[in-house]
C-alpha cells in the first residue's frame, strides 16, 4: 500500500516548527493541514464535548466523516475546553512552547480571554499568531458572524458565478473558506521567514471576503476605468473564445480551450479549418471575443461527428488543451494521476484503504507527505500533556474531573 512517506527521511521543510490549531470547521483548520502537510507538528485543540464539527461532515452510512480525515490529516487531536479558565491556562502553557498557534474565533474572543496578541507575545516573543475569520481583525465589519459563503459574496465570486438568467450560484466546495486558510498559510510562512531576522513573531490577519476578492482578477478596473460590470457568464468567461464545453459523437462534453492566438491556429489545423484564422470575426482575440456564439457553433458541429477518444487523440496531437469534466471515479482511474501520486491512500483504522488528494505544490528537495489520517478526538492527550507540557497525574487527573480535557 502506498503510505505516503516518500519525506520520511527529512520530516518535511517545516520540521520543528509546532503549531497549535484552535480553530474549527474549515478555514483554520485547512491552514492547519497545509502547514503539517509540509511536516509542521500540528496539535490541534477541540472541545471535549464533541470536538471539531467537521468530525460530523460529509458521513458515511454510519456517521463517520469522510471529510475529517482529510482537512485534519498529520495532526494531533488534543482536548481542550478554552472556555473554562483552566483550560485557557493549558493554551497558555502551550503557546509557551510553540512556534504559531492559528484561531479562527469571532474577533474579541481571544482578548476576553486573557489571551490577545500582547499577552500571548508576553508568554513567547517569537509566536506567530494566525488569525482566519469572515472580515478580519478590523473595520467596522469585524466582530459580524461570518462563513465562507458570505464571504464568498462579499468578495465578489457569488455575483459572477453562474447563469445569467438566473439567480448567483455558488461552486460546489467550500472555496471561500480553503482560500483563506491558504493564504493563512501562506502568512504563516512568511511570518516565520521574517522572524529569522526580526526575532520576533507576528499577527497574520487572513479575512475570507479578501481571500476571494485577492481571486477577482480586473474586477475592480473594469467597473472603474471601463466602466463595465463583469456579470454572470455560465460556462464560458466573456471576452475569451473559444473556452466552452462541446459536444461529441457519444454524448460527452468535451472542454476546448484555445483562445490563445498560436493555439486557435492548432486547432483551426485539427479541426481542417484554416480559413477560420483569415475570417475577420476570427483573426483576433478581440474578434473571437465578439464573435464567440458564432464560433461556438462552428466548433460544436465539428466536434460532435467523432467520437470522444477520437475527439481527445486529436486535440491532444495537435497541442490544443482539452478534456473531460472528471468526476472523481474519472480521477481514480486515470494513468496520470496515478503516475504523479496526485490521489494517496492512508489507512484508515475504520475504513481500511482510504484515498485522498495528496500534498500540493511538489517540492524537488523537501517534499511533504503524509504520516496519518485525521486522529480520534484526544487521541494524543498523553503525549501532549505528559510529555510535552510534563503535567503530573494529580493534575491530569483533576482536569479530566472538571471536563476540561
Amino acid at each position: 500500500m502506498d503510505t505516503g512517506h516518500e519525506g520520511t527521511a527529512h520530516g518535511g521543510p517545516l520540521a520543528g516548527v509546532r503549531v497549535i490549531e484552535t480553530g474549527t470547521l474549515v478555514a483554520g483548520p485547512f491552514c492547519g493541514q497545509l502547514l503539517a502537510d509540509f511536516g509542521a507538528e500540528v496539535i490541534k485543540l477541540e472541545d471535549p464535548a464533541g470536538g471539531d464539527p467537521m468530525r460530523q461532515w460529509r458521513t458515511d452510512e454510519n456517521g463517520v466523516s469522510l471529510w475529517w480525515p482529510i482537512i485534519s490529516r498529520n495532526k494531533k487531536s488534543v482536548t481542550c475546553d478554552l472556555r473554562d479558565p483552566a483550560g485557557q491556562d493549558l493554551l497558555r502553557e502551550l503557546v509557551g512552547r510553540s512556534d504559531v498557534l492559528v484561531e479562527n474565533f469571532r474577533p474579541g474572543t481571544l482578548e476576553r480571554w486573557g489571551l490577545g496578541y500582547e499577552e500571548l507575545q508576553r508568554i513567547n516573543r517569537r509566536l506567530v499568531l494566525v488569525r482566519v475569520t469572515g472580515y478580519g481583525q478590523t473595520g467596522p465589519y469585524a466582530h459580524r458572524a461570518g462563513f465562507g459563503s458570505v464571504g464568498e459574496a462579499l468578495g465578489g465570486l457569488r455575483y459572477v458565478t453562474g447563469e445569467p438568467d438566473r439567480p448567483p450560484s455558488r461552486t460546489g466546495i467550500s472555496i471561500g473558506d480553503s482560500l483563506a486558510g491558504t493564504f493563512a498559510a501562506l502568512g504563516t510562512v512568511i511570518a516565520l521567514f521574517a522572524r529569522e531576522s526580526t526575532g520576533r513573531g507576528q499577527v497574520v490577519d487572513s479575512a475570507i471576503y479578501e481571500a476571494v476578492l485577492a481571486m477577482m482578477e480586473s474586477l475592480l478596473p473594469e467597473w472603474e476605468i471601463a466602466n463595465t460590470r463583469r456579470e454572470r457568464s455560465g460556462a464560458v468567461l466573456p471576452g475569451i473564445a473559444p473556452s466552452n464545453v462541446y459536444p461529441s459523437a457519444d454524448g460527452a462534453e468535451v472542454l476546448i480551450a484555445a483562445n490563445r492566438n498560436t493555439v486557435f491556429g492548432r486547432l483551426c489545423a485539427v479541426m481542417d479549418r484554416p480559413d477560420l484564422t483569415a475570417d475577420p470575426r476570427f483573426a483576433d482575440h478581440a474578434g473571437r471575443g465578439q464573435h464567440a456564439a458564432e464560433l461556438d457553433a462552428i466548433i460544436a458541429e465539428w466536434s460532435s461527428a467523432l467520437p470522444t477518444d477520437e475527439l481527445l487523440r486529436r486535440l491532444h496531437g495537435g497541442g490544443v488543451p482539452g478534456g473531460l469534466a472528471y468526476t472523481a471515479a474519472d480521477m481514480l482511474g486515470d494513468e496520470h494521476f496515478a503516475a504523479r501520486r496526485a490521489v494517496i491512500r492512508l489507512v484508515h483504522d475504520k475504513f481500511g484503504e482510504f484515498p485522498m488528494q495528496n500534498v500540493v505544490p511538489k517540492l524537488s528537495d523537501t517534499p511533504g507527505f503524509l504520516r496519518r489520517p485525521g486522529p480520534d478526538l484526544g487521541q494524543d492527550n498523553d503525549e501532549v500533556y505528559s510529555w510535552l507540557l510534563r503535567l503530573g497525574a494529580h493534575r491530569l487527573d483533576h482536569l479530566r474531573s472538571q471536563g476540561v480535557i
